[in-house]
């Protein structure tokens, strides 16, 4: 979770507010809630608007969502309609004891909760859920195992591909150029330089079926940083063929120098490094 996501208060610390903001006896949404909260936390525009990794609802919303919720489940609010809830009788008693905060240990007292997240209720993934749940909410929990999966993923292919030999490093770039949609297919799109004979050129692609526009590729498995001298090297190979356009791509990463150089010449070179080939 980065720093921002911290700043944004945890569902759990959400209810109790939410709940208050229901006494009025009002039919309320989370949408509409959501501001009023929002501005009871002081949340800063860039708070407010921070979305979950997938994109498709802000994080302060979600943990809004998730806090009406387990309410709901404990009997403190009820669902009128679709998006709309009220506060139940029991809400406004729970009001009316002073209560500090209500949390899921809190909701733990009524037994609809109880009943809600009893083990045979729930599966092995809710099971290991409840574990994060004081910070994250299911879906966040969800989202975060999948991010920490595909990172452990990632970091093992280039584990494995360091272990293969160069010739297979360049013929999995040219492949994984072509899956990226440059050139169509592997017949006709892309092949790779002799080995021995490529002039700093490992493989070529055609950006069109009639080869009108090429992307010439150079691959280094390496364990030792890209410097400069590599990059001049490829690019005066790039120069040898009248070549407009090259990708690098490295297992291990480009140096600053590297960087600055692309950046102020002719042809137009992209670096891919580890994170980047990671991400690919």
């Amino acid at each position: 979770m980065n720093e921002l996501e911290m700043k944004i208060p945890d569902f759990q610390t959400i209810m109790l507010p939410l709940l208050q903001h229901t006494s009025d006896g009002e039919i309320h949404t989370n949408r509409e809630l959501k501001d009023t909260l929002a501005d009871f936390f002081g949340l800063s525009p860039e708070e407010r608007e921070k979305l979950l990794p997938s994109g498709q609802q802000t994080v302060f919303l979600n943990r809004v969502s998730w806090a009406k919720i387990y309410m709901e489940r404990a009997g403190l609010l009820e669902r009128v309609s679709r998006g709309h809830f009220i506060i139940t009788e029991r809400g406004r008693e729970v009001l009316d004891s002073a209560v500090e905060r209500i949390d899921n240990s809190f909701l733990l007292r009524f037994p609809e909760y109880r009943e809600f997240r009893s083990p045979d209720k729930n599966d092995e993934v809710d099971d290991k859920l409840e574990k994060k749940d004081d910070i994250e909410t299911p879906e966040e929990a969800l989202q975060t195992a999948y991010k920490q999966i595909r990172e452990d993923l990632t970091a093992d292919l280039i584990t494995q591909i360091k272990k293969m030999t160069p010739v297979f490093f360049e013929k999995l770039v040219l492949d994984l150029m072509l899956a990226m949609g440059y050139g169509g297919s592997q017949d006709t799109a892309g092949s790779l330089t002799v080995a021995g004979a490529d002039e700093g050129i490992d493989g070529v692609i055609n950006e069109d079926q009639l080869g009108l526009d090429i992307v010439y590729l150079q691959a280094k498995r390496w364990e030792n940083p890209v410097g400069r001298p590599e990059i001049q090297k490829f690019v005066g190979a790039l120069h040898g063929k009248r070549a407009r356009k090259g990708v690098f791509l490295t297992t291990s990463f480009f140096s600053r120098e590297a960087h600055q150089y692309v950046e102020a010449i002719d042809p137009k070179v992209v670096l891919i490094d580890d994170p980047g080939l990671q991400n690919l």
